[in-house]
Formats: structure tokens, C-alpha cells, sequence
């Protein structure tokens, strides 16, 4: 119940719902029930067993059946008396027809309402969701499958707005209804009514049984559906390398593993919670046969104090209270799948960002002086250490390129200094403050960074270069001149209006990379990294790249990374990485005079 009512606080205020529909819900039942309770005069009057009344007196008003039965029995009688039986026939007719649009309005309402409160409390959940995995760190989105994380913001929220809010309406409405059924039934004769009691603790004990293990497949059932999205979603983004390598018959092979699991969970969940609903209704309806059987004999021994049409009356309105108990007990029982998704979306809320903000923290106004790295050391997740004592300084202005094999920690080490990562040891400084002192969004705001994959939206080549900021088009342009791109954007077949695809497909690589790099000439940052931004590229597209990182650089602080050791040549100081350490710096010229250096052996094999 915890996570029931936690889910069911992201629709507060809950009094703005609560409220108008219990009276709603509360009113729809009372006509309703009141459609049923007519038919024991009408009975009467088919029957022949209503006799011209003596006139009775207006009763004195009260909140209670007696005082609604004594309204409804001063008018009959007044109608049955002044115009005869076919004059109260059209009077209990009228009656009926009044209480069934009173019934079915206030019905409707309540729809309303529950509809209001269902569409509230799942888009604030789908935000908190999303707003606080957004804001979790770089390597919680390494470790999670993309397809996963998409399923609970979408799916799973879905099912929560399925499940848990039909178990809302069922606590207000159906409990409404049936406790007014009882109600009536209990009025009508007292004895029945706890002889039909025997029928909810069995089918309580039951349904209650069935949900403990419904809730079970419906976990396992949802994390199949993340792992069917995700796996379709790194098959179709990955299209190129499947077909390529004739993979067709696998990835459906896997596919078809997933989605049987996915069946099997389902189908699973699906006979339990379908098997709740026809127990509930064959154990009303037995019941009912037994009341039947029963008072029927009682009354046709004339020991009953009910009449024939009260009694079947009785009977009648009996079997509508099996309608409300089979709607509460199918609506705990979907519940559960509700609850199971409500966990997987709970504990994205939950995820607490392994790169805390400070409470303390202050903004980074401007970048003055120089990024320092004093002693740092880091591992992933208590594993083999990735950098170790890592010492350099960037002055502001210079430009520092981190070169080495692969798997050497130079990718690593850039991303510490935007503090995508912090270290397991030591600590990076700009202007002398800690980055941990800092607001991550001013310290970023400071930076601008291009990596080796073009991250593009499918959007347009305006909106791909803005990214989200207040700009002219002039500005765009000139970003767009700038980064060598104006040319070839103007050849597409809107300009920059042009969609370019999901993730740019319908551009090359080299004109994607100068996309990303006219975003960052855009956004004019003081602090630039670089992280192997032309080693994809052909010959003419690194040419014209080149170009553009070299517009990009000037002025400004640079952190780059290249495996093409020709591009970062006039570097003012050049860091050699190999298995975490600095094993060599110095500019281009010095390391080169060392005939047994490591960047001495790259620069020959390149060459």
C-alpha cells in the first residue's frame, strides 16, 4: 500500500478529486439503486395487490431510507388515489425514468472527474521520472539498456494510469454503490442479508490468494517488455551492422526469445487475474440460488415476513451487488500489475545521482586563470583503476592534447574535467575552486565539447545548431560559416529547415561533425574539448573539419584528444597517456627528440 499511496500523491492536491467525485459517485449510486427499489409498487401494482389508500400525511423530512420510502409512498398513494392504478403506473414510470438520467448524469460526472485525476497523476509522474533521470549522472546511462529506461517512463507509467486509478474509482464508486445496496438489502429483511454474507470472506480468502501471486509475473512481465524494447531498439539503430553482416536470422532469433518470455509472463498474470472474476460471480450467483431457495420457500409457506414482489424484489437487487464486489475484486487484482510497474518507475524517482551538487555550492561566473589536476585517480565502480596520480595544469588560452593508445584513460580523464565523473582520488581545480564546490550547470556553462560521435537530433539543422538557445538566424549562419557548413546546408533541400534524420542520418559524417562543431562555435565557450573529433572522417571531410576546429580554437582553452598525431602538432603541451599514467610531455618537438619515447614510436608508425 505504500507504493499504491505514493503513486496516488502525484495527484494533489487529492481533495480537488475527492471530494466531488465521492458526491457524485455517492448520488449515481443512490438513483441507482433507487431504479430497483421501485419495482417492489410496481410489482405490487401489476399484481393487483395495491389497494385504494386512505390519504396519509406529508412525512416530516429526515436523512434516512423510511423518510425517502414515506415521500415516495405519500405521492403514490396521492396518484393511486386522485387518478387511479394507471395514473400511479405513470407516476412509479416517470419516477424510474428521472432516477435513471439522475443516475447516468451523476455517473458521467464522476467519469469525468476520475478521468481529470488520471491524466493529472500520470503526466506529473511521467515528469518526476524523467526530470530526475535526466539529472542523474553520465554513468548511470552506461549501465542502464536505453530501452529499459524508455519503457518504464512510457509503458510502465502507462500502466500505473491503468491500473491504480481504476483501483481509485473502485474504492470510491463500486464501494459506494454497494454499501448503498446493502443498505437497502439490509432494510428489506435483515436475516437474508447476513445469510448472503457467507459468500465474501470465501471469495475474499480466494482473490486474495490469486493477487500475492499475481504480483510476481507482472514485475517479470514488464522487465521483458523493457528488454523487448531495448533490443528494438539497438536493432533498428543498428540496421546497417545487422544486414551487413547478414545478422537477420539472429537478432530475430533473440527477438522471438524475448517476446515468448514476455508471452509466457503475461499469459501467466492474465489466467490469474481472470480466473478472480467468474469465482466472485459463481459464488454470488450459488448465493443467490441458495436466498432463492431458501426464502422462496419461506414464502411460499407464508412464514416469510416478505411479500412475493418484495422478495423478488429482494432477489433482484441482490444480484446487482454481485456487479460492484466482481468490479472490486477484478480492480485489486489488475492492481498488482499496477503496483509491479509502479516499483520499476519508483525507482527511477528514487536513483539518487552518484555526483551530488553541494548545498554549498556556488555559480562559476567566468573562466580567468587555469584548470588544474592535482593527484587524481579513478576507477569505475570499484574496478581496476582507469587514471592514476594524474599532475598537469591548463593555463587559460593553451591548448593541452592528450594523446596514447586506446584504453589509456584519455577519454576518461576529459570527462572528469565538465564532472561528468568525480575522482576516486585527488582533486581538478578551475581558478582554485574544487569542482565539487561548484554548480555543475555554471561549470559546464564554461565549456563546449566535441566528440568523435556527432550527437544530432531529428530535428532540423537550425534547431541542431541552436540546441535549445534564444538566437537569430544570423547567428546560426555565421556559427554555420564559421564551422565550414553554410555551403552544404544551403544545398539541402529546405536550407536549415531541413530535417536531417534520427541522429542525422541523412548527412554525412563529416558534415554531422561540423554540425556539432557550429553548436559549440554557437554556444562561444571560454573552455573546449575535443575528443578525437576528425578520426572518422575521410581525407577531405578531416580537411575541412580541421578547418573549422582550427576557427574554433582560437582564443580559447583547449582539451584535446586525437589519435592523428599530425592534428595536434602545435599543441603547447602534449600529454602521453598509457594504462592510466602521464609517461611523457612536453610540446612536439621535445618528445620527438626522444629517440625511445612512446610518442616517438606513434609519430613513426603513423608516418
Amino acid at each position: 500500500m505504500k507504493i499504491y499511496w505514493r503513486l496516488l500523491s502525484y495527484a494533489r492536491p487529492l481533495q480537488q478529486y475527492i471530494i466531488p467525485f465521492f458526491f457524485t459517485s455517492l448520488l449515481a449510486s443512490l438513483f441507482g439503486v433507487l431504479n430497483f427499489t421501485l419495482l417492489i409498487p410496481l410489482l405490487d401494482l401489476l399484481f393487483n395487490q395495491v389497494d385504494t389508500p386512505t390519504v396519509v400525511r406529508l412525512p416530516d423530512p429526515s436523512f434516512s431510507l423510511d423518510y425517502l420510502g414515506s415521500l415516495f409512498n405519500y405521492y403514490f398513494g396521492t396518484f393511486l388515489q386522485s387518478r387511479g392504478k394507471l395514473g400511479a403506473l405513470q407516476f412509479v414510470c416517470g419516477i424510474i425514468i428521472a432516477s435513471v438520467f439522475l443516475s447516468d448524469v451523476f455517473r458521467y460526472l464522476s467519469a469525468r472527474i476520475l478521468e481529470r485525476f488520471k491524466v493529472n497523476m500520470v503526466a506529473r509522474l511521467r515528469q518526476a521520472v524523467f526530470d530526475n533521470t535526466i539529472g542523474l549522472q553520465l554513468g548511470f546511462f552506461s549501465n542502464e539498456r536505453k530501452g529499459d529506461l524508455i519503457s518504464r517512463v512510457m509503458t510502465d507509467v502507462q500502466e500505473v494510469e491503468n491500473s491504480i486509478a481504476t483501483t481509485f474509482s473502485a474504492a470510491f464508486k463500486e464501494i459506494f454503490t454497494l454499501i448503498v445496496y446493502l443498505a437497502v438489502l439490509f432494510n428489506i429483511s435483515v436475516s437474508l442479508t447476513l445469510f448472503a454474507f457467507l459468500v465474501f470472506p470465501v471469495s475474499g480468502a480466494f482473490i486474495g490468494y490469486i493477487v500475492k501471486q499475481m504480483r510476481k509475473d507482472a514485475r517479470t512481465g514488464q522487465q521483458r517488455l523493457g528488454g523487448l524494447i531495448s533490443l528494438m531498439d539497438e536493432a533498428f539503430g543498428g540496421m546497417r551492422v545487422v544486414k551487413g553482416f547478414n545478422a537477420e536470422p539472429f537478432i530475430k532469433g533473440r527477438f522471438g526469445q524475448e517476446n515468448d518470455a514476455y508471452r509466457r509472463a503475461i499469459k501467466s498474470m492474465a489466467y490469474k487475474r481472470e480466473m478472480a472474476g467468474p469465482f466472485s460471480e459463481f459464488m454470488g450467483v450459488t448465493v443467490v440460488a441458495l436466498i432463492l431457495l431458501y426464502g422462496g420457500s419461506l414464502v411460499l409457506s407464508n412464514q416469510s415476513e416478505l411479500s412475493a414482489s418484495e422478495f423478488i424484489s429482494y432477489i433482484i437487487l441482490f444480484s446487482q451487488v454481485l456487479r460492484p464486489a466482481k468490479e472490486i475484486s477484478n480492480a485489486f487484482s489488475n492492481t498488482q500489475r499496477g503496483i509491479a510497474s509502479g516499483e520499476r518507475v519508483l525507482e527511477l524517482v528514487d536513483a539518487v545521482n552518484a555526483i551530488p551538487e553541494d548545498p554549498r555550492a556556488v555559480p562559476l561566473t567566468e573562466f580567468r586563470d587555469r584548470i588544474e589536476v592535482r593527484n587524481v585517480s579513478f576507477s569505475y565502480e570499484e574496478g581496476l583503476p582507469v587514471l592514476k596520480n594524474i599532475n598537469f595544469t591548463m593555463p587559460k588560452g593553451k591548448t593541452i592534447a592528450l594523446v596514447g593508445s586506446s584504453g589509456g584513460g584519455k577519454s576518461t580523464l576529459a570527462d572528469l574535467v565538465p564532472r561528468f565523473y568525480d575522482p576516486t582520488e585527488g582533486q581538478i581545480l578551475i581558478d582554485g575552486q574544487d569542482l565539487r564546490k561548484l554548480i555543475p550547470a555554471s561549470l559546464r556553462a564554461q565549456m563546449g565539447i566535441v566528440t568523435q560521435e556527432s550527437i544530432l537530433f531529428n530535428d532540423t539543422i537550425f534547431n541542431n545548431i541552436a540546441f535549445g538557445a534564444d538566437v537569430t538566424p544570423e547567428e546560426v549562419e555565421a556559427a554555420a560559416r564559421i564551422a565550414n557548413a553554410h555551403g552544404f546546408i544551403m544545398e539541402q533541400p529546405e536550407g536549415y529547415q531541413t530535417i536531417i534524420g534520427d541522429r542525422g542520418t541523412k548527412l554525412s559524417g563529416g558534415q554531422r561533425q561540423r554540425l556539432s562543431i557550429a553548436r559549440a562555435i554557437l554556444k562561444n565557450p571560454p573552455i573546449l574539448i575535443l575528443d578525437e573529433a576528425t578520426s572518422a572522417l575521410d581525407t577531405e571531410s578531416e580537411k575541412l573539419v580541421q578547418e573549422a576546429l582550427t576557427h574554433l580554437m582560437q582564443n580559447r582553452t583547449v582539451l584535446v584528444i586525437a589519435h592523428r598525431l599530425s592534428t595536434i602538432q602545435h599543441a603547447d603541451e602534449i600529454l602521453v597517456l598509457h594504462q592510466g599514467q602521464i609517461i611523457e610531455r612536453g610540446t612536439h618537438e621535445e618528445l620527438l627528440e626522444n629517440f625511445d619515447g612512446f610518442y616517438r614510436k606513434l609519430t613513426v608508425m603513423q608516418n
